[in-house]
């Protein structure tokens, strides 16, 4: 299968799932040179949600190798690692995210929230602004 193949069959992120939101990307420095985005936390939840890093990555269509140089990123970023692992053969390994893993997600999905809320009024002037050959259709 092909790379290109592969990333149109991944799974949605939990972002691109919800197609109503209006601020999909958000994107943090947390230091020099070490940013916080959407791409980490989505691999965060489907870690959590997948129970491995490899299934994580097939869910955003990247390679093992790739999601656990995220994953080693983000534990090198905190205080504390955001995600341990458990070591083993098939079906004996596995990944979870830290209590610290699960604050880091629950407090950049709020982040997001609050951005999207505190952009709403601009957003709209903005939209008011393009053509009109542009614009959705009204909602029923």
């Amino acid at each position: 299968m092909s790379a290109r193949r592969r990333v149109r069959d991944r799974a949605a992120s939990p972002r691109e799932a919800d197609e109503s939101r209006d601020v999909r990307h958000l994107r943090v420095l947390l230091a020099p040179g070490r940013p916080l985005g959407p791409g980490q936390v989505d691999l965060l939840q489907h870690i959590r949600e997948a129970g491995s890093i490899a299934a994580a990555g097939r869910r955003m269509g990247m390679s093992y190798r790739r999601a656990w140089h995220l994953v080693a990123s983000l534990n090198g970023l905190f205080q504390e690692p955001v995600v341990e692992t458990q070591r083993g053969g098939p079906g004996h390994g596995g990944a979870r995210l830290t209590h610290l893993g699960d604050q880091v997600l629950a407090t950049f999905r709020r982040m997001e929230r609050q951005a999207e809320k505190a952009l709403a009024k601009d957003l709209a002037r903005l939209r008011a602004l393009i053509r009109d050959d542009l614009r959705e259709p009204p909602a029923p």
